[in-house]
This record gives structure tokens, sequence and C-alpha cells, in this order.
């Protein structure tokens, strides 16, 4: 394999950054990733091939250590959802990594910036995306922005709200935006952009609209993403008085795309975004076959969904003000008081079969007991602009670190052993909760739960208070859930 040069992508934990690190390893580079938890890393396939940087891209020792001998460094980083405010941190980190850039002398920096009309009072996600690519472009290092609309793939966030709303709307009432014009591209395509764009000659520094070849609706998107997935075609009336606040609220409610990511999604949907220009198809020419169009790229999507096989996803970056500290192992830990719900009981099944009900649980299968209890505590989540329930999990089966569950996130997973979940709901404190398979083997396993609390003052303490009961129910919900799997394995054993 040819060194095509050594690469920094950041954002490797998101979902364009998931995608392309693999095809930037395919294509020969040498890539090293910054990532604020690595552990997230260590679940790809492509985790063994890559050089991992721990540190954050706000903070300039963490930038130069990653930068140091990088020929293209990918700047996949925005602050979509996390809050007033994220303007400022998008300017602030954005001119921070071009004066590093500089001075580390990277030779090509490539954005992934967002398609606008001109002359327009662009929405305020739109208009940092702009600020961005004018920051990176004037850093003094040659760079390459490419400019998408709607990205059409299995896990998009833009995707995922077409498909909720289109599955679970038969009739709608949509704003006036719904008749604009917009010209999606395939996931695959923006890919192929990427990673060509860092062969693109030095004296080559500028800004490329990138689209896919249909220009479409969100209506008709709409109605041909029904006749793919073969629902009927869907009923919609557009009103004057859906602002795009409105909308996102009510697109909060029907789709897993919480108020916080989709109200800048609805307000970029607020403009027409076409592409003016297809400049970029003389550095990285068209493939034979031509650009993915609209049904294929939903087919594939699809694909991807029903094969299990969502290889990064919007939910693969942390719910924005939710916590992030992993959970101390020091007893005497200094940031303050842990308080703990430690439950344990011998169970008459296999390790293997106890660590199957374990990696189960949340996303279609539930919590194992008072699923009305669950959904309840997931719609008042949701109310307080937490996650709530609307975020499932990636896969049935399978758990890997940094995976969305529920209103949880996976910190730590040893296979056979341990879960730890650490929670992502609006608390007045910090939450974990650890599933664990303990004993000697051969013996008959014992399942412990251990819920970890940290309060923040009085609040704290009388969430604590209140909340402590529900461990007792999740804990006989395992416990049952358990046993049917014990009994369901010694038939198995017995029939083979």
């Amino acid at each position: 394999m040819n060194d095509g040069g050594q690469v920094l992508v950041t954002g490797a934990t998101g979902y364009i950054g998931g995608r392309l690190v693999p095809e930037l390893l395919s294509a020969g580079y040498r890539v090293r990733v910054l990532a604020r938890h690595p552990e997230r890393i260590s679940s790809r396939d492509w985790a063994d091939d890559v050089e991992v940087f721990a540190g954050d891209a706000t903070a300039r020792p963490d930038l130069r250590r990653a930068l140091e001998g990088v020929d293209v460094a990918y700047y996949l980083i925005h602050a979509l959802g996390s809050g007033p405010g994220f303007a400022e941190r998008d300017r602030s980190t954005a001119r921070r990594f071009a004066v590093v850039a500089r001075e580390a002398g990277v030779r090509r920096i490539v954005y992934l910036g967002g398609l606008h009309p001109d002359a327009e009072r662009l929405s305020p996600h739109l208009e940092s995306r702009r600020e961005v690519e004018e920051i990176l472009l004037d850093s003094g290092v040659p760079t390459i922005v490419l400019r998408a609309a709607v990205i059409l793939g299995s896990g998009s966030a833009s995707f995922e709200m077409m498909r909720y709303l289109t599955e679970r709307l038969p009739a709608m009432i949509a704003p006036r935006w719904i008749n604009n014009r917009i010209q999606p591209i395939a996931v695959r395509d923006v890919l192929r952009y990427l990673v060509g764009a860092a062969s693109i000659p030095p004296e080559v520094s500028r800004g490329f609209d990138v689209g896919g070849p249909d220009v479409l609706t969100y209506r008709e998107m709409m109605q041909r993403y029904a006749a793919a997935a073969g629902l009927r075609p869907r009923i919609i009336r557009a009103v004057p008085v859906l602002t795009p606040r409105l909308a996102s609220l009510w697109v909060g409610l029907v789709t897993p795309v919480p108020p916080a990511i989709a109200r800048p999604l609805v307000g970029s949907l607020v403009h027409e975004v076409v592409a003016r220009e297809h400049d970029i198809a003389q550095h990285v020419p068209d493939p034979p076959e031509g650009l993915i169009d609209f049904d294929r790229a939903v087919e594939l999507a699809l694909a991807r969904i029903r094969d299990l096989d969502v290889r990064t996803s919007w939910v693969s970056a942390s719910t924005p003000g939710a916590p992030s500290d992993p959970l101390p192992e020091d007893p005497d830990w200094a940031g303050g008081s842990l308080l703990v719900d430690d439950r344990s009981i011998e169970v008459d099944t296999t390790r293997e079969a106890l660590w199957t009900v374990i990696e189960g649980i949340g996303g279609a299968h539930g919590w194992y007991s008072w699923h009305l209890g669950w959904v309840a505590r997931g719609l008042l989540d949701r109310l307080f602009g937490g996650p709530g329930l609307r975020r499932g999990r990636r896969h049935p089966q399978h758990l890997a670190p940094g995976d969305a569950l529920d209103w949880w996130r996976v910190e730590k997973v040893v296979p056979g052993e341990l879960l730890r979940l650490r929670a992502e709901m609006r608390l007045p404190g910090l939450a974990w909760l650890e599933l664990s398979v303990e004993g000697e083997p051969g013996d008959r396993p014992t399942f412990r739960q251990r819920a970890v609390f940290s309060p923040q003052g009085l609040p704290g303490q009388l969430y604590w208070w209140a909340i402590s009961p529900f461990h007792g129910i999740v804990f006989g919900g395992m416990q049952r859930n358990i046993a049917r799997a014990a009994k369901e394995h010694g038939a198995g054993r017995r029939g083979g």
C-alpha cells in the first residue's frame, strides 16, 4: 500500500468522522484521530489501525500534539445543538484550530460545511457554518470546504428526521418550507469527496458546492421515501404559521431527534439549498456510473437499517449538556460523596445466558420491569430537554463503549463480565448503573446491580431518596428475565 501521508481526523466518534476514517485507511493514508473520549474508538473495526490522541480540540496543547507532523487535517467539529452561544464556540474553536494548524506546518485543511444560498439572511446554524468556512479559508493553510445540504445515509440526523416523520405520520400539517428545493447527497458521495479533497493541489484553496443528481422539495423527498419504504403516499398540508421553533418542537415529539438538534436542522430547511456549481468534478471526477440518486441512497440506507449494519449515527455524539465524567474508580473520590445502591443474587443459569440478558437491556427489549413507569420517566426527561427513550440502541444484542442506550451512554463494556452505563438524562447530579456477572467459572454465577449517584446539593439528595425504589424494580425485572433465559437455555440443552 502506498503511503498517502499523515492525516488527522477530528470528530472521529461522530457520524461522518467515524465513516471517513476507514475510507482514508483504504486509500493508503496514515490516520491519526483526536478524541475527547478515546475509549469510544476502541470498539471500532479500525481502532488498531489508527493513532489515537486523547484530547480536546478547544485546548491548544492538545491540538499542538495532534497536529505535529500532519499533512492533511480534517475539521469535522461543530457545536450543533449545544444551546445558546454555540456560534461563538464554533468561531473560537475554528480560530484556534486554524492558528495551530498554520504553526504546525499542516499542508491542507478539509472542512465539511453547509450548503447555503447567497444574499440571504441565513439561519443561525448555516451562518455559523459559513463563518467557520471563512475562518479556515483565511487561516493561511490551503483549505478545501465542501458544502453539503441534506446527507442521505443510515444514522444521519437529517435522514433520520425525514424517515421518522414519514413513517410515523400518514397525514401531517407542515411548514411552508416543505415546498423549498433541496439538493440532497448520499453519504457515500460525501465520503468520496472528502477523501479526494486530501490530494487536491495546494494552490487550490476554496469552497465547493456538492450535491447529488436530484433537486427535490422536502415534500417530494418524503413521498419518495414513503414509496421506497413501501408506505402509502403521505397527506401533507403546508401552513404559514409554523415557525422553525414550533416546527422543531413538533419534530422533537415525533422523531428521535431532540429539539436542540432539530431546531438548527429545521432552520436550515427554511432556505432553498441547491448547488450553484459542480467545480469539484475538476479535482474529484464523478464515478463512471454517476452520483447516487435519491431513491438509490434511500434504498442503501434502509438496507443498512434492516441488516443492523448502521456503523455510525447522530447519537454517536453525546447529548448536548449531558455529563461526560467517567465513574470515579477511587472510593475516596475528591469530587464528593457517592451514594450507592448495591444488590446481588446467585442465579441458576450459565454465565453466557446471564450476560445475554444484561447486554440486551433497553431499546426494544425495554428495562424488563414496570414498562409504564419507564415510559413515563422517559417522557418526563424529554419535557426537560433530555433524550428520554427516543434513541433506543444501535444493535439489539450487542453494545460497545460510546453507544447510546435510551437515556444512558455506554461507558464501559467487559464482554461477559461488566456493563457500565452513564446517565445522560436531566438529573441533579451524576449517575451510573453497573450490571455485572461475578463468581468463579464453573460455579453458578452471581448477578450484581450497582447504582451510583453523585448528588448536587439538596435537590440531588432528595432525588436519590425518591428514585431509590426504582432500583429494586429494575433488579426484580432483571431477575425475572434471567430466570426466563435460564429456562430457555435449559430447554435448549435438553433439546440438543
